[in-house]
């Protein structure tokens, strides 16, 4: 049997080498258009490669697809977070997970993991062919698959396209071809601009546990928030992004975004908090006593935008003071006019819809023989190791049953 994996990256690896251990005796072909070979892996995570999450949890792993959700929690059944853990230190690459639940090799370094797979590849004999990209696809009478490229045209019985997402519609022109239907991609993970807003001073400031919507929508999350010289990132934001994703796409990235600096939704629950402060507090100014252990900076800035004195006491704030403080801390609000990529770790929503596909198997529905699997599909996470487990999971799947 002969076998084209289309895609040098992590899905399209996985699924080569899934190809071999599950297929033995099958000849299989990588295809890779570019001269570099698992070129986002070695970039991810700051060049440290965050290969997984360390949740065990198939709900709470496939509640982090904001795209693709009902497909991951089938599909991790078949290939979890703790296989991809399994796969890699049975190869020799030790990992770790982080305080956040990231998981990383305990090299911290993508190399590790960028030449685990390429051994790998070489040790199972999978012809791998680099500035050689499929031009086009066409599917024969009897099941087969001829692969237009630069320089021959070859048929394979089986195909898997692992070649990654597209900025753009017209990238997926050459797989829509085969009838399938094509939900147009548009960014997803990336932080917020406010330009000129005064926030902006405080870069580098961490408010740990925030909850933060989109004005008007339903959209909310939580988590981490980063303040940044062009305005807001951090885990709140960045899943906020992704969720929101077609939302703030059709809002062409204007929008305004509510920031609870303290994720407390009751605010008769903050008030009570705020009253004991000043019955143990009375004579503390707002300036040197800070609610909710809000970062010093923060504190001060929400204080002057809100108009309340530093040198205020407690026990003089009153009615009126009392309730601008729960707004500042509850319903603080800010203005997006625009976004930015988080880092070099571009991630699209969209691709080949997953109507097109049988769930189970990665296999076209439209076009037998035909396998999917990675960022190609409709299938997208939010950061922490997320998008790379949907790789290692659905190049399993493909390359075991093509």
């Amino acid at each position: 049997m002969k076998v084209a994996v289309i895609g040098g990256g992590a899905a399209g690896f996985f699924a080569a080498l899934s190809v071999k251990k599950h297929h033995p005796k099958a000849y299989v072909i990588l295809f890779e258009k570019s001269k570099k070979l698992l070129s986002k892996v070695k970039i991810s995570g700051g060049g440290r490669c965050n290969v997984t999450n360390g949740s065990t949890s198939i709900k709470e792993l496939s509640d982090a697809y904001p795209r693709g959700r009902r497909l991951m929690k089938k599909a991790l059944k078949q290939f979890s977070t703790s296989d991809t853990w399994k796969w890699y230190e049975m190869r020799g690459v030790l990992l770790k997970t982080e305080e956040d639940g990231r998981v990383f090799p305990q090299s911290d370094n993508s190399s590790s993991i960028v030449q685990c797979l390429i051994k790998d590849a070489e040790k199972n004999r999978i012809e791998i062919r680099m500035g050689e990209g499929v031009l086009s696809i066409q599917r024969k009478k009897n099941h087969c698959y001829k692969l237009h490229t630069k320089t021959e045209v070859i048929t394979f019985e089986k195909v898997i396209i692992a070649c990654g997402g597209s900025t753009k519609r017209s990238g997926f022109d050459w797989i829509s071809v085969l009838d399938h239907k094509i939900i147009a991609p548009v960014p997803s993970l990336f932080t917020f601009n406010m330009p000129n807003d005064k926030i902006q001073s405080l870069m580098g400031v961490v408010a740990q546990n925030v909850s933060v919507n989109i004005q008007g929508q339903s959209i909310k999350s939580e988590g981490p928030l980063l303040i940044t010289h062009w305005g807001m990132s951090g885990p709140a934001i960045l899943k906020l992004s992704a969720f929101g994703a077609r939302i703030l796409h059709d809002l062409e990235y204007s929008f305004k975004v509510n920031v609870n600096w303290v994720n407390v939704l009751n605010h008769d629950d903050v008030k009570s908090q705020l009253i004991d402060i000043i019955l143990k507090h009375p004579k503390k100014q707002l300036s040197s006593f800070r609610a909710f252990d809000l970062p010093d900076r923060l504190w001060l800035f929400l204080l002057d935008k809100f108009q309340l004195p530093h040198d205020k006491q407690w026990s003089d704030l009153g009615k009126k003071g009392i309730y601008k403080l729960i707004a500042m801390l509850c319903s603080d609000e800010y203005q997006v006019s625009g976004k930015t990529t988080f880092k070099e770790e571009f991630v699209t929503c969209g691709g080949v819809s997953l109507d097109s596909i049988n769930t189970t198997t990665m296999e076209s529905i439209v076009s037998p023989g035909l396998y999917f699997a990675g960022e190609v599909l409709d299938i997208d996470g939010i950061t922490g190791g997320y998008n790379f487990q949907a790789a290692w999971t659905t190049g399993f799947i493909s390359g075991k049953l093509a």
